[in-house]
């Protein structure tokens, strides 16, 4: 029924008549976790953990959709084909290794080894392309690049020093862990970049004219290419209050913004965060385990009301009560103030409120969105916050018109999405875009932009969103929200627009691989 390696060796695993059609089933390979899913007549096996965090796979999901099987990974919602283990999605950047079967009377062998890969053929040896960035989408692009057999140059620019990170640990462990171990991890080794000859830049980009595909950097180097990836990602965006430059007030953005965090915290401190969104939210849940006193200082009364609704907002804003963080609601930062200097500089010793309230910290943390780091860009369309405006294939806009080879993803573009712009902030969607952006310059189909998915971990609890960040006018929930187990679909004049989740994690790799399947199954 499939392939098997020639000089493999087998062990039998399981009648096929044992194996449920559809469902993936987890099994011991002489101590490699491996699963098999049954498709029809057709078996197939696959390592059991997830390339990208070695999640188990048998809590994923299967899923027949339009173009072919997949197989789904419960934590981050990276797809692959279930018939070959090749990558169709993100998060993971590599392929799921693919393990021979046999089937010889009625029983299912699977081999010890997985199967080899056959290496892409070599192509557009004579072409370049150049990354401007180096977060989720320009590392996505630049690992698809060379899996597909992008022969030609390839050079990334970075301000940071660092090899490309997983920005998405900063709020979540980085700030949890010790000073010595308050580092993310990287997307990929050093090793990596070398053996495929991706060359990195360390640099500022100046400027940037999309007509003549040429960056300028701030030490005048002009770098020109083929094609050209836009993915500058974002910068913090800071409130226009007095104090805000200050010493000892922080963003959470970078790597070294995290580091410089960790190596101050001690359970002495008591500590002030400006804003109740995502980062304010996941930093004040890292401070806490790290004994730090909270104080989130917000102007709505629930957290995360508009993303998730008030049931669930209200359940997060007991979630970090219950775990000694303050609130102070419906106030706004007037003023950082300082009573005290460090070496003659002032450095920030509270917040003042507009009810004159004042309240002391150790230091401030600000969590109060991004705006797109684009002004470096000349033309091109914009959407009202200043991201690029960008068409299914990543590909930018200028004058109504698409501009050759020149595309733009990640937290530096907007995607067209029934008729209008949308900035999607989120990991998982940065790198599917930069995978798009690079099957597009080698002139491959494009697969459509998914529904964009994202997860939040906040003490442990993590909550999952799918959708496009469009209103809702009401909320259908199930399961048990103090439990965290729980799925709440959200409507729009009694259509639905998104999902979200907790301790459902199969339905939710369902529904991120077929969203309108999903719905109709469980109606």
């Amino acid at each position: 029924m499939t392939s098997s390696a020639p000089n493999a060796d087998f062990r039998d695993l399981v009648a096929f008549d044992a194996l449920e059609d559809e469902k993936i089933t987890p099994f011991s390979l002489d101590g490699t976790p491996v699963v098999v899913i049954r498709d029809g007549e057709q078996v197939h096996a696959f390592a059991g953990k997830c390339p990208h965090k070695d999640a188990p796979l048998e809590q994923g999901a299967f899923c027949r959709t339009a173009k072919g099987s997949v197989l789904v990974c419960p934590w981050h919602k990276a797809v692959f084909d279930a018939v070959d283990g090749s990558l169709v999605e993100p998060l993971a950047l590599d392929p799921l290794p693919q393990y021979p079967v046999q089937i010889v009377d009625g029983r299912v062998l699977v081999g010890l080894r997985p199967m080899q890969r056959q290496a892409p053929q070599k192509r557009q040896e004579t072409e370049s392309v150049l990354l401007l960035g180096a977060g989720a989408a320009a590392v996505s692009a630049a690992v698809t690049l060379r899996a597909e057999g992008f022969a030609g140059t390839i050079s990334m620019v970075s301000e940071e020093k660092d090899l490309p990170y997983d920005r998405t640990a900063l709020s979540k462990t980085v700030l949890v862990s010790e000073t010595e171990k308050a580092h993310a991890p990287p997307v990929r080794e050093e090793s990596f970049y070398a053996e495929r000859g991706i060359r990195r830049i360390r640099g500022r980009v100046r400027e940037f004219d999309p007509q003549t595909r040429t960056a300028e950097l701030e030490d005048g180097t002009r770098l020109t290419a083929d094609h050209v990836l836009i993915a500058t990602g974002a910068v913090t965006r800071k409130p226009d209050i007095p104090g805000v430059d200050m010493q000892g007030v922080y963003t959470l953005h970078r790597e070294a913004d995290a580091e410089r965090i960790a190596a101050l915290l001690n359970p002495d401190l008591a500590v002030t965060i400006v804003g109740a969104g995502f980062i304010g939210l996941e930093a004040a849940s890292s401070l806490r385990q790290r004994g730090v006193g909270v104080t989130i200082i917000s102007d709505t009364e629930i957290p995360m009301e508009k993303q998730f609704g008030r049931e669930i907002g209200i359940r997060l804003r007991q979630l970090h009560e219950e775990n000694g963080v303050a609130f102070v609601s419906d106030a706004r930062v007037m003023e950082i103030y300082s009573d005290e200097s460090k070496d003659g500089v002032a450095t920030a010793s509270g917040v003042e409120l507009d009810d004159g309230t004042r309240l002391p910290a150790a230091f401030v943390l600000l969590g109060v969105g991004v705006t797109p780091a684009t002004g470096y860009v000349l033309g091109l369309e914009r959407d009202e916050c200043g991201a690029i405006v960008v068409n299914g294939q990543m590909r930018v806009m200028a004058g109504g018109d698409t501009c050759s080879n020149v595309y733009a993803a990640g937290d530096a573009s907007a995607i067209i999405h029934d008729g209008a712009p949308r900035r999607i902030e989120h990991w998982r969607h940065a790198e599917i875009q930069g995978r798009i952006a690079a099957l597009a310059m080698m002139g491959h189909d494009t697969p459509n932009v998914p529904m964009p998915w994202f997860w939040t971990q906040q003490f442990g609890k993590k909550i999952e969103l799918l959708g496009w960040g469009e209103s809702f006018d009401n909320v259908a929930l199930e399961g048990d929200i103090r439990g965290f187990r729980f799925l709440a679909t959200y409507l729009k004049d009694g259509r639905p627009v998104a999902l979200a989740g907790a301790g459902r994690a199969t339905d939710m790799a369902r529904a991120a691989v077929d969203f309108e399947g999903f719905l109709a199954e469980k109606a």
